[in-house]
């Protein structure tokens, strides 16, 4: 079965629920999990959606990264430590999540991939999320898709 399941997320309800099926679904098969975040990478302007909302510095926005990794990461670690499942965490900073998604799962050697059917950019009513429809696409393993 599998051995090691990346888990990507953004902290949105959906990724949050699929984190929570993943970590059931490795306690099943005796799998580890590795949870992954990707920031983007550093803009003078902060975006709250598609809005932008003000600006920051580099150092700022690093900060701001590091802070959102260690919250959505931190969720999938707790959940992972309560259920008695091995967790990685692995954040990288990243415009294009699932690229950085599928090379995350080459390095870590993952044979699944369960990530949510869309995340805090995607629509509630669109059937998947531009970059689950990218992992999907270009994945060499099985992608498992939460809805």
């Amino acid at each position: 079965m599998y051995k090691n399941i990346l888990v990507p997320t953004d902290g949105s309800p959906v990724s949050r629920a699929a984190a929570a099926k993943a970590v059931k679904l490795a306690k099943l098969a005796g799998a580890k999990i590795t949870a992954f975040f990707a920031a983007p990478a550093a803009t003078p302007m902060i975006y709250k959606g598609l809005l932008p909302v003000g600006f920051t510095t580099t150092t700022e926005h690093a900060k701001l990264a590091e802070r959102a990794a260690a919250q959505h990461l931190g969720y999938v670690e707790k959940l992972a430590q309560d259920a008695g499942v091995k967790v990685k965490s692995v954040h990288v900073t990243d415009d294009f999540p699932a690229s950085a998604i599928l090379a995350v799962a080459k390095k870590e050697k993952c044979d699944l991939i369960y990530i949510a059917s869309h995340g805090s950019s995607g629509f509630k009513n669109s059937l998947l999320g531009s970059q689950t429809q990218k992992v999907l696409a270009q994945s060499p393993i099985p992608v498992l898709v939460h809805r």
